[in-house]
């Protein structure tokens, strides 16, 4: 939904009979690219009258591994931990092991690398070759929200399609199809912060992050001199909260400042443009890091309360 013209790119390709052989889907997180680039592969490889099964053999997806038995004890032993690995040269080498046979069903065949831009070094370097010389029938989607991370000669031979952020009503029809339960209140609360993002809104609304939010608006708004908001802001996240909380809280303060910065005074955008670029470092940091959740709303409440203007200006 919302994509309309991604998908009049494509199809025209396709209907063209001179389909490129790679292609970059980019754009923010959250807004659906890799639906999009699932829905487009198994189009590619549809065979007339031929049924598809729910798992087609020739739609490989190529996705970062699990993190490491060492990383899950490190986790239960409260140290730094990865969530993930980087996509390593071994899966790319066994995609293109699997290039060298001719395609299960059809004659053509869909490799989806997501994220793209999480390819080890040498991982891009044995992706090139396959980019270079593309074996008959095999196309690459890319999927990734950063596009300046791959290299200009990954980008040289790809095709770009770029996804633009969503609507609000479009937003909106899909936060009513995936959380009916939530009230207009909340879809709309999650709808203006995720800044046409409809995957980071409806984290907004799993999570439950309303009464967060209107906290965020007063420590931007109000200042918080005695920490009273803090505190607030820290009850609200919960005492144990799990990393998907915490990296949900993450999204929205950032959201909230971003939103915030066009309709800013000129003062107060130098100051809000200073912490949003913080919260980016603090997300950064968080699939590898353990936060205490108490010192981390404190540390987000600070953030957005020091871009409040004083109280005689405001």
């Amino acid at each position: 939904m919302g994509h309309d013209e991604a998908w009049r790119e494509w199809r025209a390709a396709m209907a063209s009979g001179r389909m490129h052989h790679a292609w970059i889907l980019a754009g923010m997180q959250g807004l659906g690219k890799a639906h999009f680039a699932r829905a487009a592969a198994r189009e590619l490889v549809a065979e007339p009258g031929v049924p598809q099964p729910e798992l087609h053999p020739d739609i490989l997806l190529v996705e970062p591994l699990p993190a490491t038995e060492d990383d899950a004890r490190r986790k239960e032993e409260g140290k730094p931990y990865a969530t993930k690995r980087n996509i390593s040269v071994d899966q790319v080498r066994q995609i293109q092991h699997r290039l060298t046979t001719r395609p299960t069903l059809g004659a053509r065949r869909a490799i989806i690398i997501d994220p793209a831009d999480d390819l080890e070094k040498s991982a891009v370097n044995a992706l090139l070759k396959s980019l270079e010389e593309p074996p008959t029938g095999s196309f690459f989607l890319l999927v990734t929200h950063r596009p300046g991370r791959l290299l200009p000669t990954i980008r040289s031979r790809c095709r770009t399609v770029r996804f633009p952020a969503l609507r609000g009503e479009d937003m909106d029809k899909i936060l009513a199809r995936l959380a009916p339960r939530a009230d207009p209140a909340t879809r709309a609360a999650a709808i203006a912060a995720a800044d046409g993002s409809p995957g980071i809104a409806l984290g907004f609304v799993e999570q439950e992050l309303g009464p967060l939010h209107a906290t965020m608006l007063r420590l931007i708004r109000e200042g918080d001199e005695h920490f009273t908001l803090r505190g607030e802001l820290a009850a609200e996240i919960g005492a144990r909260p799990d990393r998907e909380r915490l990296l949900a809280t993450l999204d929205l303060a950032r959201a909230v400042l971003a939103g915030a910065v066009s309709t800013a005074p000129g003062p107060q955008q130098a100051r809000i443009i200073e912490a949003h670029a913080s919260l980016a470092m603090l997300t950064g940091q968080a699939p590898t890091y353990n936060y205490d959740p108490g010192l981390l709303a404190m540390e987000i409440g600070g953030l957005l309360a020091s871009v409040a203007l004083p109280r005689e200006t405001a």
